[in-house]
């Protein structure tokens, strides 16, 4: 049964890339149509892909320097950490460009047959476009469950045998796979930031040249910044989403999986269960493989059969693939508990001890997990939605001006943290109170189980912005452009609630890796009357902040480039204006490509090093305390996680709304008792909205990406943190274990946690004793001197 069970999360991945490579197939069969639109489409995949190369290069010579220093660390005396761990880091980040590369290529094929079939009817253009769509999320999924599933049994039966032999030599796995992690992370980071700068860039120079200055439509082909702008919606929504949502993915069932391993540790270091007493550790695996398949069935249920749908019916769609597929995933969790979990275990809560907890209260927070993702994307929608109340509102701000619509659509992103962070604060809290930090772990691995369906429906979005486009600037009939339009609102909602989704995760996922953290390094607390905690609290809570300045300063910058480029060649170019004289795009797409590697590179070193110049400066200061560094580290993750999730969330609804507010006056829109279309001056000032806008949704997934990056790097420093210059073991006898080797005879190693409580006279202890991993249990009551008599006892 245990070597079966092992292998299914394997061959749910295998179905997921089968079902992926058919619909792939069956995109790539549909019409192109006629030779203008290819030749459009062609320009889109030729810029696509000349920047994923530019970019894969620079991120090539980063993997080879990232691997040197890893090996390098592994060499250090008294390191325990295996050379293995380099290969894992190389994998992680070949895996993660393979997703994101891969997803561009079939989007940037998807979107000139959406516009082809949008000649034919508007639900073959979603059947063709969300097939495009399908084929990414699938591709991601599949390929991040492949790979950690493969490398942990690798891992598994290099170091262990294939046979539980005790927690110690499980974290030895563990953190050798965290490697993996470490480098789907890393390229996410460069990806997610490089994509986003290049998109926003391209779409504010062309919106403010051409839409603004010009006045032409928006992907008109007299405006030689649409290409790039088109180029922009596949390397930022596309391939940096599909790095991004890989590194979630990974970190999230990997947390789960070292927190599986302490729910071990807890229970004495070994369970009898069928599959080899690793249940707790294969269970997130086992999730995010079910999640795959029951993917698969809700891309299927995504369809219209009315050519005269609008966008409510486009979305209710997508809602109902959405909403099938989490609930599939609910109930396979249910059973999977069940079946992987002892009915009940012993869980430590801190400042409670050890608690019975059944494998049904685990099975709740998984459902917590679940509710919070589908509950996410409602709420994004509502506040980005097309024809929302908080979009009018911003609609109707526009009549008197730029400055006012700007105001409102602050006070809309502002807002809507509101409703969010309640939802994660409620979800924290509950998988807590059900199932210790292992249920906030799994909570984020179900929520993070349909990942397949979520990017589905998040690439859809800029596939039918591409397919509008290429209608535009081919100048199809005009029901052609109003199928897309549809599609293209739609799928403005689906970007902004597919970022809803990627902030939840990371939100979540960031929780999931800090308990990780906490229980590793074996801290009680962080105590924020310690001055260095403050500190780094207040340090880690203006990370987000900087980060996101550093990318719209970029975005402004490389806009400027385009701006000056885009008036060069009206000026410069006989006949453009009239549509005699071809605009120069590939010096636009060279601008934005040339600025995106240029800029990234500043706010990913700065994410990656802040983390390890804390650890150094902490253990510079403070030598001979190995846990106040920890607290140290640990506070700064606290700033980050939440400064971050707020940012993020405000930023992302903010230039949701700002978008769809000027997307509402393409059909037209009442303001004042008037009705009120496209060139008028609420539109313009709509679209200066938008323009602030753009760079709001490049820098909330820079803000989110401090999360995910700091808190996959803990383990690994605050462990080297345990020796000093020579190798020599520095570390207390706390946080030992996780340094020992595997199957090591060491000296008995006994830990003693003492809590204690004083309610009007009557005390209450409870001792937690661990000796070689071994844990027990025993509370104390009485008067204050019966209990001191006591624990003098358990201190001898």
């Amino acid at each position: 049964m245990e070597s079966i069970m092992i292998y299914v999360p394997i061959i749910m991945a295998i179905i997921g890339l089968a079902f992926m490579a058919a619909k792939r197939s069956w995109v790539l069969k549909q019409d192109a149509g006629d030779g203008k639109m290819k030749e459009i489409s062609d320009y889109i995949y030729e810029g696509a892909l000349a920047f994923l190369k530019a970019e894969y290069r620079l991120l090539a010579v980063f993997v080879l320097i990232a691997s040197c220093v890893l090996a390098g660390i592994t060499f250090i005396p008294g390191v325990k950490t295996d050379i293995l761990i380099v290969v894992a880091f190389i994998f992680g980040a070949f895996f993660s460009a393979l997703a994101g590369n891969m997803g561009m290529k079939i989007a940037t094929k998807t979107n000139v047959r959406t516009t082809q079939a949008a000649r034919t009817s508007l639900p073959q253009a979603l059947k063709v476009s969300f097939g495009g769509g399908t084929v990414m999320g699938l591709g991601v999924a599949g390929l991040a469950v492949l790979g950690l599933t493969s490398f942990f049994i690798f891992f598994y039966n290099y170091f262990m045998g294939g046979v539980w032999t005790d927690g110690e030599a499980m974290t030895v796995v563990l953190e050798t796979l965290a490697g993996f992690s470490l480098g789907a992370e890393s390229i996410a980071l460069f990806a997610r930031v490089g994509g986003g700068i290049y998109t926003k860039a391209a779409d504010v120079g062309a919106d403010l040249v051409g839409k603004v200055e010009a006045g032409i439509p928006e992907d008109d082909p007299r405006n030689p910044a649409t290409i790039a702008d088109n180029v922009g919606d596949n390397v930022g929504d596309v391939a940096g989403m599909g790095a991004d949502l890989f590194g979630s993915y990974v970190a999230t069932v990997l947390a789960a999986m070292v927190l599986g391993n302490y729910v071990i540790k807890d229970m004495g270091g070994k369970i009898v269960d069928a599959f080899g007493g690793i249940g707790p550790i294969l269970l997130p695996m086992a999730i995010a493989g079910f999640g795959i398949l029951f993917s698969i069935i809700g891309t299927m249920l995504v369809k219209i059969k009315s050519n005269d749908a609008k966008e409510k019916q486009v979305q209710g769609a997508l809602n109902v693939g959405n909403w099938v597929s989490i609930v599939l995933t609910a109930i396979s969790c249910y059973f999977l508990t069940q079946y992987l979990l002892p009915e009940v275990m012993k869980m430590h809560f801190f400042g409670e001890g050890l608690k019975d907890i059944s494998s049904m209260r685990v099975f709740a927070a998984t459902i917590v997990g679940l509710i919070v993702g589908g509950v996410i994307s409602s709420v994004t929608e509502y506040y980005t939605g097309l024809g929302t109340k908080p979009v009018l509102a911003i609609v109707q701000k526009s009549a008197t001006g730029a400055g006012t619509n700007v105001i409102a659509g602050l006070a809309t992103g502002m807002i809507s943290t509101f409703p969010t962070v309640l939802l994660f604060a409620g979800a924290i809290w509950a998988s807590y109170a059900l199932a210790g930090f292992y249920g906030v772990a799994l909570a984020a691995s179900a929520m993070m189980a349909t990942t397949a369906m979520q990017l589905a429906i998040d690439a859809f979005g800029p596939i039918s912005d591409n397919a509008g486009g290429i209608a535009e600037m081919s100048e199809l009939p005009k029901e052609v452009r109003t199928r897309t339009d549809i599609l293209d609102s739609v799928g403005n909602t689906t970007a902004a609630t597919g970022k809803g989704f990627a902030i939840a995760s990371a939100a979540l996922t960031s929780l999931a890796l800090f308990a990780a953290y906490v229980t590793f390094t074996g801290i009680d607390g962080i105590n924020i009357f310690k001055a260095p905690v403050l500190a780094m609290l207040f340090i880690g809570g203006m990370i987000p902040v900087v980060f996101s300045a550093l990318a719209m300063n970029s975005v402004g910058r490389a806009a400027m480039d385009m701006v000056y480029e885009v008036r060069r060649q009206f000026k410069e170019i006989p006949g453009i204006m009239e549509g005699t004289g071809k605009p120069e795009y590939g010096k636009c797409v060279e601008i934005s490509t040339k600025a995106a590697l240029r800029e990234m590179m500043l706010p990913g070193i700065l994410t990656i090093g802040f983390p390890i110049a804390i650890v150094l400066v902490g253990k510079l200061v403070y030598p001979d305390n190995n846990m106040l560094v920890a607290e140290m580290l640990g506070g700064y993750m606290a700033g980050v996680t939440v400064s971050g999730v707020l940012w993020a969330v405000f930023q992302n609804n903010a230039g949701g709304a700002w978008d769809n507010a000027k997307k509402s006056f393409e059909a037209g829109v009442m303001i004042n008792g008037e009705m009120t279309f496209k060139g008028s001056d609420a539109h313009k000032a709509a679209v200066t909205g938008d323009t602030v806008g753009d760079p709001f949704k490049t820098k909330d997934e820079c803000a989110k990406m401090c999360d995910e990056l700091g808190c996959t790097d803990q383990e690994k420093e605050m462990c080297l943190s345990h020796y000093d210059a020579n190798g020599k073991f520095i570390a207390d006898a706390k946080t030992m274990a996780c340094c020992a080797a595997p199957g090591a005879k060491a000296e008995s190693i006994k830990e003693v946690r003492i809590e204690t409580t004083n309610n009007d006279g009557k005390v209450k202890s409870i001792v937690t004793t661990k000796t070689d991993g071994k844990v027990n249990t025993q509370v104390f009551e009485g008067t204050e001197a019966e209990v001191a008599a006591k624990l003098d006892e358990v201190r001898k």
